[in-house]
């Protein structure tokens, strides 16, 4: 198996450590940030072995994954000495292989290896990894080699050009952040009648869970439920009236949410393009 070292001890670094050791990679060692930093990584992974210096990291792997923050990881390129036969590999969603360009110049071979998933420590990342669809960008032969790893982890993968990194790091901010943000709104809306974050949060979770088990099992655009697949004008309205007493900072979003939704209802089937035109007319009133 390859070995590979990581530069950047944080939770993605440490998580994919952890795993593709446990799969059989030849874990050579991390760089860190700092002692504290690496102090607390330790205390979660016993035999995470940190390096002094992000060179002594090149030095030892095979594949190099730099998994420091997005914005400094065309800087630490620029201070490493690479060498032909070696992989250098970023997991940023958004930004492509460009980055890597020192690297690339020293004759390494570079890549993108982005896993689609949330990572809000290291003990919940190296539970959520597995099984998760990696974001892919390379040419052959590390591409092949990315695409083992990815299926070693009992992943999915997809390959990603320059041009798609965007977009597709945009649509997990859709899917992950402002599904946050979405339950922040709901939870604020029920503070005004009087049940606070915590209580509503519970209240709403076995919702929001039966929506992403409907999302996996029947798929979009069946899975649409409530007055905008079924054209309810009435309630729609109702609705609006409500935020405009209670809550006017939700007004503009739930409009505009309620747009993109009309497609959906149409796709399902379930209103027509009568109803359609009804609900985008009381959607855009001012």
């Amino acid at each position: 198996m390859l070995k590979v070292g990581f530069i950047g001890a944080g939770t993605v670094g440490t998580a994919l450590a952890v795993l593709l050791s446990s799969k059989g990679y030849r874990f050579v060692g991390a760089s860190r940030r700092s002692h504290t930093t690496a102090g607390k990584k330790a205390s979660v992974v016993s035999n995470l072995r940190m390096l002094d210096s992000n060179q002594e990291v090149a030095d030892a792997a095979e594949l190099v994954f730099i998994t420091t923050p997005d914005d400094t990881i065309a800087h630490v390129a620029s201070e490493v000495r690479w060498h032909s036969g070696q992989s250098v590999v970023h997991c940023s969603g958004a930004d492509s292989v460009d980055i890597l360009e020192p690297a690339r110049k020293s004759g390494a071979a570079v890549g993108g290896f982005h896993p689609l998933q949330t990572f809000a420590g290291v003990e919940r990342a190296i539970e959520n990894i597995p099984g998760s669809t990696f974001g892919i960008e390379a040419e052959e032969p590390l591409l092949a080699s990315l695409k083992e790893m990815a299926d070693a982890l009992g992943g999915n993968w997809i390959k990603l050009e320059a041009g798609d990194k965007v977009a597709y790091h945009a649509a997990a901010v859709f899917a992950c952040n402002y599904l946050v943000t979405l339950v922040k709104m709901a939870t604020d809306l029920w503070q005004t009648f009087s049940i606070p974050t915590d209580q509503a949060t519970k209240a709403l979770l076995p919702l929001i869970k039966g929506t992403l088990h409907n999302i996996d099992t029947i798929g979009i655009p069946d899975c649409l439920t409530g007055p905008i697949a079924r054209g309810d004008t009435g309630t729609v309205n109702k609705h609006l009236k409500a935020l405009r007493e209670n809550a006017p900072a939700l007004l503009f979003p739930y409009k505009e949410l309620g747009l993109q939704t009309i497609p959906v209802a149409l796709a399902k089937g379930k209103i027509n393009e009568k109803q359609a035109e009804k609900l985008q007319t009381v959607l855009k009133k001012s």
